[in-house]
């Protein structure tokens, strides 16, 4: 699954647009490299998303089979690293 539609999928960000402009400004990072908006997000990567007050770190653990995910199921797919 493409980073934009997981982000948006599994509730990390509100809209896909909000996913994609994150990306085009550099701010979500896969295993500390840039991500572009095509790359594919694989089980066990280090999703980085550096906000401008706070940094972010996400593991993730299963790939959603479909284009939107239960807010309250979030900790099945991504492990927010401390």
């Amino acid at each position: 699954m493409r980073i934009d539609k997981f982000l948006n999928s599994v509730n990390i960000t509100k809209r896909r647009s909000v996913s994609q402009d994150m990306i085009e400004n550099g701010v979500v990072l896969i295993n500390d490299k840039v991500a572009k908006a095509s790359k594919t997000v694989a089980i066990g990567d280090i999703i980085t998303i550096n906000y401008l007050n706070s940094v972010k770190k996400y593991k993730v653990l299963l790939i959603p089979q479909t284009k939107s995910t239960p807010k309250s199921l979030q900790d099945e797919y991504v492990k927010e690293i401390v």
